[in-house]
């Protein structure tokens, strides 16, 4: 699964939100910087659907200001 890692800092804000797809299943890690943060999973019909899905989420959170980065 490849994932990416994305992050928003700003103000008293220090968040991550990362995405990984394999098969129909789509994986989201989210939280604090410097936690583990909370992982939230779902199963698509097939393949296709989990990669528009996760194509959506990403456009969201970068429109929002989410920039990707390097997961320490």
């Amino acid at each position: 699964m490849s994932v990416r890692y994305f992050e928003f800092i700003g103000g008293k804000s220090a968040k991550f939100w990362a995405i990984g797809s394999r098969d129909s299943q789509v994986t989201v890690r989210f939280g604090r910087i410097g936690t583990a943060g909370q992982a939230q999973v779902k199963t698509f019909p097939d393949a296709e659907a989990a990669e528009r899905h996760v194509a959506k989420l990403v456009a969201q959170k970068t429109k929002k200001g989410y920039r990707e980065a390097v997961a320490n």
